[in-house]
């Protein structure tokens, strides 16, 4: 790995760790992970149910033009990253984030935040977790998160920053040509909704199956 990727590669680790910090603590005007999470338990159905509710909501009406528009002037970002990217991984990492509180998780356990940024990956979430040991698929007990060591953590984050890295950039070096792979880019303002539902979908298995 060259010192472009490994900066690269860091850049996008920070965003990541900015976006989480916003989702979990909020940013005024805009609801908490944990609060559009409560909002959704509050409705009727089955935990399933609510939970593709959420997931159906995000699809649709998340990352409009205003709300890209309205974050932009809240927020202050600490790397050199273009907003409308690092707003995309705060509405991803937010909707991941309020499927984990669904589920039971302590968002604020660094194992919780390492599972919800490999979510972040889609389909590959399964391979990387697999990698170490974390069968996504059937709900992740308390005994499993916790027998997450600080180690495995450091190499989870690894390869999810690694992982984005090779989606983000050609050669190691992030061509915003081909910006936001996380949701297959954002078409009139608005996030990917095929994406979006793969992302939530991967959530979904990790943290309530």
């Amino acid at each position: 790995m060259t010192t472009v990727e490994k900066l690269d590669q860091s850049i996008i680790m920070k965003t990541l760790d900015w976006a989480y910090d916003k989702a979990v603590n909020g940013i005024p005007g805009l609801d908490s992970a944990e609060d559009m999470a409560n909002d959704y338990l509050k409705r009727d159905g089955t935990l399933i149910e609510k939970v593709n509710s959420l997931i159906r909501w995000q699809n649709t009406k998340a990352a409009t033009t205003g709300f890209l528009t309205g974050l932009g002037g809240v927020i202050v970002l600490p790397v050199a990253i273009p907003a409308n990217i690092a707003t995309v991984m705060y509405v991803q990492i937010r909707m991941i984030a309020a499927i984990a509180h669904m589920g039971g998780y302590d968002l604020r356990d660094d194992r919780v935040k390492t599972l919800v940024y490999t979510c972040l990956c889609g389909n590959a979430a399964k391979d990387i977790a697999k990698d170490f040991g974390i069968k996504f698929g059937t709900k992740l007990t308390e005994t499993a998160i916790k027998n997450i060591s600080r180690e495995v953590i450091t190499k989870i984050n690894q390869a999810v920053g690694f992982r984005l890295l090779t989606k983000f950039g050609e050669k190691g070096v992030i061509n915003l040509g081909k910006a936001i792979p996380l949701v297959g880019g954002v078409i009139g303002g608005t996030v990917d909704g095929i994406s979006t539902n793969i992302i939530g979908n991967v959530a979904r298995d990790a943290f309530i199956k």
